[in-house]
């Protein structure tokens, strides 16, 4: 059988509809079960989820009742309910359920290569959805309950496929699809502005910047809150009409991995690679400098510098793809890490003390807690991050990186370059060294001061 899910409720067995005559409390409660297919659901859950947190007396009585009119109208061939101590369970059996298509379509497409592909996937994945999920059997309350996940979920793959189209140059379909998701969501604040930046690529300015009003007032009302500073800082590209707006951005000095752009290795030690970028941290921002935009990128870039094999990296991006508030906890929290380690890597002569040394030691603490000692192919013992750190396991690798490193002298050879666009950080063993290895900062210091540039 078929169990539709992804907008109103439905059973079909081959294509014909096999709920006829049941109550919407029973339908619901089959809906519950379907959820959570393969794994047992208390009756105290699935009482409180029925009538949210006000069961009458012969609630308990009342779901033993639907379990029974729901056996009879799935009939013995059908899908089976049974009985688990105090609590039902719905087998999966060969049943084919469009939740599960989803994530397994959204997992597909993260893990695809070529940009062309992954879009395509994603488009499967999100043609699933028919609608509001169980909308004609759950009331508003019930849906944010249990399908909040599953939610976030088709959220942040639609996040992720504007982005792919974007940066394809497929701006105007973005325009098309994305603003009315935005304008639901004014909290997810990647879509609003690539609704916006859509929007102003397919010659709509002023839709923009409405949709950007339309967000202010919407978080104030909501959440008395406003819009973060990369927001502000689109809405004023879009109203002076900045032309680096117009175009797809593409990174400078990167490396494709598993279509994800990382920056060139360059520095000679992965915590000095983790705060650099594209383009550098000096001066403006330039628009596409921040490498670091999701957790698939953190755990991508991970595999790629060692500090995960391939095996677990992926295992990561699915149970990212799984847990997606927990992910951007653990991407919020290594963007702090960075600047707090840029920063105390940065200091004059090699200090080590003040706030962003704590910042950092603060990670480190937590990553060595986590930590388990194992032995390599080259026969030498060493610190790696145990499974127990979940999603934060790249975090907490790079963080022992960065630990090696304050606490060798190599520290003390570290170097900000001082171009006026890059601020990458580097190690200069001989003491030698002004500029980074790109050969593009001195050269163009040089150049602007009218002396041959260095070789």
């Amino acid at each position: 059988m078929e169990l539709q899910l992804l907008g109103p409720f439905a059973v079909l067995d081959r294509g014909r509809p096999v709920l006829a005559g049941l109550r919407r409390q029973e339908r619901c409660l089959l809906a519950i079960l379907a959820l959570e297919a393969g794994r047992t659901v208390p009756t105290g859950r699935l009482i409180d989820l029925l009538w949210n947190g006000e069961a009458p007396a012969g609630a308990r009585s009342a779901v033993h009742t639907y379990i029974g009119r729901l056996r009879a109208s799935l009939g013995p061939g059908g899908v089976h309910l049974e009985t688990r101590s105090d609590g039902y369970l719905l087998r999966p059996d060969g049943h084919v359920f469009d939740t599960r298509a989803f994530e397994e379509g959204v997992r597909e497409a993260a893990a695809a290569v070529d940009d062309e592909e992954r879009v395509r996937r994603y488009d499967r994945a999100l043609a699933l959805w028919r609608g509001e999920p169980l909308a004609d059997v759950a009331g508003e309350a019930l849906r944010d309950r249990i399908g909040r996940r599953l939610a976030a979920l088709r959220l942040s793959a639609v996040e992720e496929r504007a982005r792919l189209l974007l940066s394809l140059g497929r701006h105007e379909r973005v325009a098309a699809e994305l603003p009315p998701l935005a304008e639901e969501h004014p909290e997810r604040e990647r879509l609003v502005a690539d609704s916006m930046v859509a929007l102003h690529r397919s010659g709509r300015p002023a839709d923009a910047l409405r949709l950007y009003r339309a967000t202010c007032a919407a978080l104030r009302s909501a959440f008395d809150a406003e819009p973060g500073r990369d927001l502000r800082t689109l809405y004023d590209r879009v109203r002076r009409d900045d032309p680096a707006l117009r175009r797809p951005v593409t990174p400078v000095y990167v490396v494709r991995v598993r279509g994800e752009w990382l920056p060139w290795n360059t520095s000679g030690d992965p915590a000095l690679e983790f705060c650099n970028t594209y383009a550098g941290w000096g001066g403006e921002r330039r628009p596409g400098s921040e490498w670091l935009r999701g957790y698939r990128t953190l755990a991508v870039w991970a595999g790629h510098l060692g500090l995960l094999d391939d095996r677990t990296a992926t295992r990561l991006l699915r149970r990212a793809e799984e847990r997606p508030e927990e992910a951007g906890t653990v991407l919020a929290a290594a963007r702090e890490f960075r600047s707090a380690l840029y920063a105390c890597l940065a200091e004059e002569g090699g200090g080590s003390g003040g706030r962003s040394f704590g910042r950092v030691a603060e990670v480190v603490q937590e990553a060595m807690r986590h930590a388990v000692f194992l032995r390599g192919d080259d026969g030498l013992g060493r610190w790696s991050p145990g499974p127990a750190s979940g999603l934060r396991l790249p975090l907490h690798a790079v963080a022992q990186r960065a630990a090696d490193l304050l606490a060798d002298p190599r520290r003390l050879t570290v170097r900000v370059c001082p171009g006026r666009d890059c601020g990458w950080l580097f190690l200069d063993a001989g003491g030698r060294r002004r500029w980074c290895n790109m050969g593009v900062c001195g050269r163009a210091a040089a150049e602007a001061d009218g002396r041959r540039p260095p070789s």
